[in-house]
């Protein structure tokens, strides 16, 4: 299958993406809503067996230390990340508990992403009843003789879903799905297009929530956790930050931590890049406020670029 192929069955139909980049760390004990909540950007005490939401976990400066998915079960919540950070969160989650009865323990999975506007129709026919559709809702269904929780995931672009499966299951799970596998040079064009930032390639401990266009969906206004102060310093200043995500259309196609420049000032940096079969070379970077308004004109690489707001617009 072509990236031309791919881009169309996630677009028109559906496609499988391997998410075997990320982990899942799941925190257990009677404290473990509360403490969470004490922690993270997002309101975890609202959460009940089924739903979930995105949250954020920061540093006391407001810099963003990892993104989640956090779903909650009967026994547990689980906190879905890059699995890079698993190991970083679970140490900062350690320091913090103290004496609270809250333990963590990473659960091992085969993490699977469904896209496209036909995912429901396949998870239906994979065995799915009730195919969840507010963004982080789950549920379980029997796949391929395994159970799969399946949360339909407001970080994918495509209308996605994400599936957790047993490690031993991945294979069986995407042969009963039946879909085209999908590249990953092709889910970053979807990434870009639908204006879905993911930490480690576009957002690290550099950043604050607000830089990131991502405000809305990993923070709700709440009491007291890590970070707060500033958001709400941030709020009350009507979020204006000297950078922010922005999209770039491009002459000619760039790669990750290429320059952004106006006016022969260096004004940013490229975080993800690919070519789209709709739109041609795009771009996600970091971009100063001086030239991050939609429709400047810029230069990536020397090359003609022009900023955009994300999402870019859907065909």
């Amino acid at each position: 299958m072509t990236s031309g192929d791919a881009y169309r069955s996630a677009r028109e139909a559906c496609a499988l993406a391997d998410l075997s980049d990320r982990a899942v760390l799941a925190a257990t004990g009677p404290k473990r809503q509360p403490f969470l909540h004490g922690m993270l950007s997002n309101d975890l005490a609202a959460l009940t067996p089924g739903r979930g939401c995105l949250s954020s976990l920061m540093d006391a400066r407001g810099h963003l230390l990892c993104f989640f998915r956090v779903l909650m079960t009967p026994d547990a919540l689980l906190l879905e990340m890059p699995a890079d950070r698993l190991d970083f969160v679970t140490r900062t989650l350690e320091h913090y508990r103290v004496a609270a009865p809250v333990r963590f323990a990473a659960r091992p999975l085969a993490i699977l992403g469904l896209l496209g506007p036909q995912a429901p129709d396949a998870l239906r026919a994979a065995g799915l009843s009730d195919v969840p559709t507010d963004r982080e809702a789950h549920a379980t269904a029997t796949v391929a003789g395994h159970v799969v929780r399946v949360a339909r995931a407001g970080d994918l672009p495509a209308d996605g879903y994400v599936l957790y499966a047993p490690p031993e299951a991945g294979a069986a799970v995407r042969a009963a799905l039946g879909v085209p596998a999908l590249d990953r040079a092709t889910l970053d064009v979807l990434r870009i297009e639908d204006g879905r930032a993911w930490y480690g390639p576009d957002v690290t401990d550099e950043h604050l929530l607000f830089e990131t266009g991502l405000v809305g969906e990993y923070h709700v206004p709440k009491g007291c956790y890590v970070g707060q102060e500033v958001v709400a310093r941030l709020e009350a200043r009507g979020g204006n930050v000297n950078k922010q995500l922005r999209g770039l259309t491009l002459a000619e196609p760039a790669a990750a931590g290429a320059t952004v420049r106006a006016e022969g000032q260096d004004v940013g940096r490229v975080t993800t890049a690919g070519v789209s079969p709709r739109l041609g070379p795009i771009a996600m970077a970091y971009v100063h406020r001086r030239a991050f308004e939609p429709g400047t004109a810029v230069e990536v690489d020397g090359r003609p670029a022009t900023v955009a707001a994300l999402p870019f617009p859907r065909a």
